[in-house]
């Protein structure tokens, strides 16, 4: 294969696209964002992690290019779909950007092409849903005329040891020649591939390793309000549980779970287990559990100002960390607007504070808070808040300037464990 094209350019896609244009083949970059499209071509990075001077290299090399006209997708001899698979408003997947992208690719399909999947969903989404999709809409036949294949990504923004290229790929494929095919196309830019039985059961395993981290979490975050309860330190118990060589893995609590896999994914198996009358009860416990946390956490805010003779209720209160996680400018399903929308429901002035979001996006989910910004990092707009949650904890963060200018803090990330601080000042949430 000498060229492919990606379609969806986000945290998933972009670096994909720059890790197969690094590696020799040209990539043709598709996204229905035109501002996407124009950031590219003038060799502009929108996603924290990744520099611009990367992104120049490739487009500047003619590796890598980037347009939305979905047509172009008839010059390459493969295409990856890298687009989002979120929950609709009742709480079920909603794999409707699958198919529109596959409704776009159809038509412009040709023989011989390999089609990828790379977008997290429940098994049968390649196989049965996608499939019909391309076969009404080119006239060719999955596994003959054109091949299919499933390969869950991998991507872990944030995480400076996380590359693509050392990350092995799970590949799943229609039949053993799109099998082959995938493995071949994958082999290019990514050092160990693995190959697997069916799309059905690739798509399992993206599910498999989402739901374990998602019920892990759940699990410390119970813990955390049983030992909370006890005057047990969870963070000190974790620390010293993962002091055994074996048979322990750690996981740490939050405020909540953010991001686009593990507070969706596990969902994704839920609703299609019902087809088959199988019961998830881990998967949706663990739901119950993190998405209480929000909640828990506002009551230890509560819990925190009475100690200062405060109340919610007028108080002001700033959120430190908009982000999902540490180190990213990624806001997705973070916990943060859940935080602020409790708070100020509650009847406190809330703002934030977050150097990787500088405003708020506008976003389906929470357009009232589009175009708020976040407030300045100095000691007189700090020292104005009455409590400060952190609820991200960003390593550009200096949190010794926050011990000293903050009265009080309320910590989800056990961020302020190593500095100075005056007692009382923190509580943990």
């Amino acid at each position: 294969m000498k060229s492919i094209a990606i379609v969806g350019l986000g945290y998933v896609g972009l670096p994909l696209s720059l890790q197969f244009a690094r590696s020799g083949l040209r990539v043709l970059g598709l996204d229905i964002d035109p501002s996407k499209i124009e950031a590219l071509a003038a060799g502009r990075s929108y996603i924290h992690h990744i520099p611009s001077e990367t992104i120049r290299e490739q487009v500047q090399s003619g590796q890598f290019a980037a347009t939305t006209d979905f047509a172009r997708s008839s010059e390459v001899d493969a295409v990856i779909i890298c687009v989002p698979t979120p929950l609709n408003k009742n709480r079920e997947p909603d794999i409707s950007y699958i198919l529109e992208t596959g409704k776009a690719l159809a038509p412009h399909m040709k023989r011989g092409q390999l089609i990828v999947l790379e977008s997290t969903t429940y098994p049968g989404t390649t196989d049965e849903d996608l499939r019909e999709v391309l076969e009404k809409g080119s006239g060719l036949k999955a596994g003959t005329d054109f091949h299919m294949a499933f390969s869950p990504e991998r991507e872990d923004p944030g995480n400076p040891q996380s590359k693509v290229a050392e990350i092995p790929k799970v590949v799943g494929g229609l039949t053993p020649a799109c099998l082959e095919k995938a493995k071949a196309l994958y082999g290019h830019a990514i050092k160990t591939v693995v190959p697997v039985s069916s799309c059905r059961a690739a798509e399992a395993t993206k599910l498999l390793e989402n739901i374990f981290r998602s019920v892990n979490i759940a699990l410390v975050n119970e813990l955390k309000v049983v030992y909370e309860a006890m005057g047990i330190d969870v963070w000190e118990v974790i620390n010293a549980a993962k002091t055994k060589p074996f048979g322990f893995m750690a996981f740490y609590p939050g405020p909540g779970l953010g991001g686009h896999c593990i507070p969706i994914d596990p969902f994704y198996l839920t609703w299609k287990a019902r087809e088959y009358g199988q019961a998830t009860r881990f998967i949706e416990l663990a739901g119950e559990i993190n998405t209480a946390m929000p909640e828990h956490v506002v009551q230890r805010v509560g819990d925190a100002l009475n100690q200062n003779r405060k109340s919610v209720n007028g108080s002001r209160i700033l959120i430190l960390g908009l982000a999902y996680k540490a180190n990213v400018d990624d806001d997705r399903e973070s916990p943060s607007y859940h935080l602020l929308g409790l708070l100020k429901n509650r009847g406190a002035e809330v703002a934030y504070h977050d150097p990787y979001v500088p405003v708020i996006r506008l976003t389906r989910e929470h357009p009232a808070w589009a175009g708020q910004k976040s407030v300045a990092w100095n000691k007189e707009t700090i020292s104005s808040f009455d409590c400060v949650l952190i609820s991200t904890a960003h390593a550009c963060v200096n949190y010794q300037e926050l011990a000293d200018w903050a009265p009080l803090i309320v910590d989800t990330r056990n961020a302020m464990v190593k500095t100075k601080t005056k007692e009382g000042q923190v509580v943990k949430a």
